[in-house]
């Protein structure tokens, strides 16, 4: 079986992940990919890090760090699943709104800043065990890591171009109550990639890796087995290398 990298998005680190880390041994990459400020900085510090032939988990941001690793080097990557995520370009206000959390956080501290950004990102009723958890890896990310994070947002490069040159097998994993990624966005992903199948959690909002972490690991299985019934990403060096 492909080991499993997993690329958290903003804010995240590990502990988001600890029932994929349990279940697929997952390598989660880390230090907030040190520091980086652009994209293309963190796919090169997860591709120095993860091992040829790995399926690559992407939540969120590391959506969009999964899509430029294949851009880089298709011939390292046996699959993707893409979480949460989106691929469109920076939207009207965007901009605005994540500065205006930055200059909250500098103001008033990274909880300040956790306290306005966390809630929407889960689904109502998500309980006191899940949540904070949550709050307190986002809190101790810090302000800084935030800055270079939402700088790497807002100057990311073009992902939507990649989806259709995606060879290997890919998993678009929605969730039912994600009001950041919701699920109609998830369905124009997944019908933009010729080998992509949908899931959609139920009960779930943008975090939904540590909200259901059940139904999230049956797409992430699902993804390695069709991994395994796939001929060797080797096949995909030549289009691309």
């Amino acid at each position: 079986m492909s080991r499993l990298v997993i690329l958290p998005g903003l804010l995240c680190d590990e502990r988001l992940f600890a029932a994929q880390v349990a279940a697929f041994d997952g390598l989660v990459i880390d230090g907030f990919y040190a520091g980086a400020d652009s994209i293309g900085a963190m796919a090169d510090h997860a591709l120095s890090r993860m091992p040829a032939g790995a399926a690559l988990l992407g939540h969120s941001m590391g959506g969009r760090v999964a899509l430029e690793m294949w851009r880089r080097a298709p011939e390292r990557i046996a699959g993707i699943a893409i979480a949460n995520s989106g691929v469109h370009p920076v939207r009207d206000g965007e901009a605005a709104a994540r500065h205006a959390l930055l200059d909250l956080g500098r103001r008033e501290g990274a909880a300040a800043l956790v306290d306005r950004w966390l809630p929407p990102m889960v689904a109502e009723g998500t309980a006191a065990e899940v949540y904070d958890p949550l709050h307190a890896m986002a809190t101790d990310a810090g302000v800084e890591i935030f800055a270079a994070q939402i700088h790497a947002l807002l100057t990311r490069p073009d992902a939507e171009s990649v989806l259709p040159t995606l060879t290997c097998p890919v998993a678009i994993i929605g969730a039912e109550q994600d009001r950041w990624s919701p699920v109609v966005q998830q369905r124009a992903i997944a019908d933009a990639i010729p080998t992509a199948e949908l899931s959609i959690v139920p009960h779930a909002g943008h975090m939904a890796p540590a909200e259901a972490p059940s139904a999230f690991n049956r797409a992430v299985s699902d993804l390695l087995a069709r991994i395994d019934s796939t001929p060797s990403p080797s096949l995909n060096q030549r289009m691309y290398s």
